[in-house]
Formats: C-alpha cells, structure tokens, sequence
C-alpha cells in the first residue's frame, strides 16, 4: 500500500481511495460486507453497464465482478445462468448437489408461489461463522434469519435450540451466490432445496403419533407453502419441513418469536460510537454491527453490544453512507418485504423431534430418577428419523453444490492471508 510523507498527500490519497471505491463499483457483496444492513449508497457517475461473462478472466476478476452484481452495480438479466457459470467452473465431482440439479431446482420455483430456501456458511471477518437461512416467499423474495451454530443435528442434545436473527429481506437469487473476498470473508451454500410447512401445535411433544401423522398429511386449507409461511410469520409461530441434499429426510424445524421481540416498527438507525485504538494503531468501535452476524446469546459474551470489532477508518466511512429506503424498508433493491420482516428481531429455533421422526422414551437411571431420551420412531415398516450430524464449522463443512470448504472458495475467488474471527466452536454436546 502507497505510503505518503505528509498529513496533506495522507488525506489526499484517503478521498481519492474512496471516491474510487464508489465510483469504480468494487463495493464488497451486501450479504458479506462489514455492515451489511443497510449497504452504503453509491455514487454513479455513469450508466450500468451489463456485465458479461467475457469480463471475467481472473479469480479476483470473479470476485469483484460477483460483488458489482450483488451490490446492484451491474445489470444481470439471468442470475442463475450468470452465478452457475462462475460456480460451476470449482465443482468437484464429488459434490452431493449436481450444477444441473442446482439449477432445475431454482428454475422450478420461479414464480409466486415458490418455495426455494438455502442455507449459507457464512464466515465473515467480524462477525464470524455463522449460517444464514433463507425462505422464498414469493417470486422475487426471501426472509433472512442469521444462526451462530448452524441447524440442530442432535435430537437428544442438551443444547437443541438456537436464537435466530432476523436480517434483511433478499433477493431470490441470492440463494445461488458462492463467493469470497478478503475484507468479507467467504459465504458458500450448505444446503439448498424446497420447503414444506406444517400446521403449529403449542404442545408438539405431547402429541400421539396418530395424531401427529393426521396433522401431517392433512393440509388445513388450499393455500400454497409460500402462502401458509407467510401466513405462520406473521403469527408469529412457523413449523417448516425442509427438503435438501445434506439435511436428513423429514428434517422439521419450529421457529418462533420470543414475546420480548415482538416489535412492529425498524431499528433506529445506529448512533456513531466513540472509537479508540489500540497498541497496534487499529481503529476500535462498540458499534453493533447490522450484520446477518451476531444472533445467538448461549455464549456468555455474544451480545452484539458487548463485543469490539475492528474495522478501518476508509470501510467505517464507506459503511456509513446508509440507504435509508433499506433500512427503512428492511428490504434490499430488487427484494419486496411484503411479510412484514423486522430487522434484528431475535425469534427461538429448534428441531421439531416428533415430526422429524422421533419420539420419547425413558432410560432408567439411577442417579435421576429415569430421564428421557429420545429414540426414532417406526411407522409401518419404515423407520423414520436419522442419526446425529453436527454442524463442526469452516474447516470442515462444505458447499453441497460445488464440493468446496470455506478455504478452497477462498483460494478460487484470489484471496488470500484471510484473517477470521476466532473463538467459534461447533455444539457437540
């Protein structure tokens, strides 16, 4: 990096530096940047252009380009021919998901009533590992919430449920987006398929399993499962049956709001904290980050509020140039929020054990009593749900679509000398 000898040339070089960042459209993805929601505004000197594929001929190439088109910045008239191109360049054959199954699947929910929903690993330099879950609710739209530890794999864990932050509304496309870039990290799809919704119960672990299957395959009226999402979303109550390549059969998930977050107006755009440095000359804030990032209090120091994140004089003055209509809106351009989605509203998720397959039963045990642990249940000759998974992070995960760790998407997209947060540890108990 260019050095000056004086305070002038210094601050010179800083207003050129970001003046070509805004006009050049090298602005980092909405999903991956430090300060997500809502992205920068940006200055545009001069028409969009389409991008083609021909413009891309490197790795950071690839990188910038895939930024310019999630930040808005280039015209895409085909999202999944554009985003396939560039992924389907780093799939292995041993990836679970085909390039050709991955795009049947987006192409056949390309109307108001699909169902498409993904989950991203997202390993973000501030935020850390986290996993983003997303559900189509109509043709153009996805609600967004963030998990710390990813999706519960245990039935019999002591640590079954997850806080799930709510985040902005999305583009559908978004879903097919695996990309990386040294200030924001990498984000690659874990999972991806097509949704099912079931009816709420209150007491679902206190239902017979008769009365369980008829809730099941008795659908309580005619609407499609985007309409019955949105419908459960907004009262607030959701039991959603995920259909994927990685999760196991009949994976159900119950998610709700916890009566605390039942807010109906947006966040208050965040006030400017005082900075400080430390020994090492880096610039430190407490400002919450607004990202699809920090969601889940079962660590003792994870509130957002409680938490020093570095970040560099030029990206803390490109991050405050907010789009009010996003914040406002809590939708980005493209994204319709006709849902209702509030920003930041924390809601409780956790493994639906009987209607993903399970069901109690009691171990004697001597100590306490008989505790109950829960087994997989038959019905007729079929045994229902699956062994444990857990989700182990970065290292070990990867994309189900292109067969690539979180380093590998790295490494193709140019970056290297990535630094990521630590301290992040997989739930095994």
């Amino acid at each position: 990096m260019r050095t000056s000898s004086s305070p002038e040339l210094e601050e010179s070089d800083h207003q050129s530096t970001l003046q070509w960042i805004l006009t050049r459209h090298v602005t980092p993805p909405q999903s991956l940047r430090a300060s997500i929601s809502p992205p920068p505004s940006r200055a545009r000197n001069s028409p969009l252009q389409p991008t083609s594929h021909s413009d891309v001929c490197s790795p950071r190439d690839i990188t910038s380009s895939l930024a310019a088109v999630e930040a808005g910045d280039a015209q895409i008239h085909n999202h999944l021919e554009y985003f396939s191109s560039h992924i389907s360049s780093s799939a292995k054959p041993s990836a679970p998901l085909s390039i050709l199954a991955f795009e049947n699947l987006y192409k056949r929910n390309q109307h108001e009533n699909g169902r498409h929903w993904v989950i991203h690993q997202h390993d973000h330099p501030v935020a850390g590992v986290h996993y983003d879950l997303r559900l189509q609710i109509n043709e153009t739209s996805s609600i967004s919430w963030a998990i710390m530890y990813g999706l519960p794999g245990n039935v019999n864990s002591s640590r079954l449920s997850r806080n799930a932050t709510e985040t902005r509304v999305h583009n559908v496309w978004n879903h097919l987006i695996e990309t990386a870039s040294a200030s924001t990290g990498s984000l690659l799809v874990w999972d991806t398929g097509e949704y099912e919704m079931l009816p709420y119960r209150a007491n679902i672990e206190q239902v017979t399993d008769d009365e369980l299957s008829d809730g099941d395959c008795s659908p309580s009226s005619n609407l499609t499962d985007s309409e019955k999402l949105q419908a459960a979303f907004r009262t607030r109550k959701i039991r959603i049956r995920l259909n994927g390549t990685r999760l196991p059969l009949g994976y159900t998930l119950s998610i709700r709001l916890l009566n605390s977050e039942n807010r109906h107006e947006q966040p208050a755009k965040p006030s400017r904290k005082r900075r400080r440095k430390t020994s090492a000359g880096r610039l430190l804030t407490r400002e919450t980050p607004t990202t699809s990032d920090l969601d889940d209090d079962e660590v003792a120091d994870s509130h957002p509020n409680s938490m020093d994140v570095s970040v560099s004089a030029l990206e803390r003055e490109i991050a405050e140039q907010e789009d009010e209509e996003v914040r406002l809106t809590n939708a980005y351009p493209g994204a319709t929020n006709s849902i209702g989605s509030i920003h930041q509203r924390r809601w409780y998720l956790s493994m639906d054990r009987y209607a993903s397959g399970f069901r109690p039963s009691r171990i004697k045990n001597h100590s306490d009593g008989g505790r109950r642990m829960w087994t997989r249940r038959r019905e007729g000759d079929r045994l229902l749900g699956f062994e444990p998974f857990f989700v182990m992070g970065r290292e070990t995960e990867r994309s189900v679509v292109t067969g690539r760790t979180a380093d590998e998407v790295m490494a193709d997209g140019g970056v290297r000398d990535f630094v990521g947060r630590k301290g992040w540890r997989p739930v095994t108990e």
